[in-house]
């Protein structure tokens, strides 16, 4: 199954390690080194323009990659587990 993320990005489920709430986890300072050197080798992925309000980390062949959404993590989690 496939999780719609937003625009026309789509991710498998299976490939999901996790939806995270920016507000709360960029309060560590570990969460916003990991994103920034996420940023900088080119992993992250902007689904939209809008407001970002989560981020969903999802495995890769080469690691992992990170997608920045405007869906909260609950409409997200909502949507993943609906089927």
């Amino acid at each position: 199954m496939y999780l719609h993320l937003g625009k026309d990005t789509v991710v498998r489920k299976k490939d999901i390690i996790g939806i995270f709430d920016l507000d709360t986890s960029t309060v560590s300072a570990t969460t916003r080194n990991y994103l920034a050197k996420a940023e900088k080798d080119g992993k992250v992925i902007n689904v939209s323009p809008e407001l970002p309000k989560s981020f969903v980390l999802c495995k890769d062949g080469n690691g992992c990659k990170v997608y920045i959404c405007q869906l909260s993590p609950v409409t997200l989690i909502k949507r993943a587990t609906q089927f």
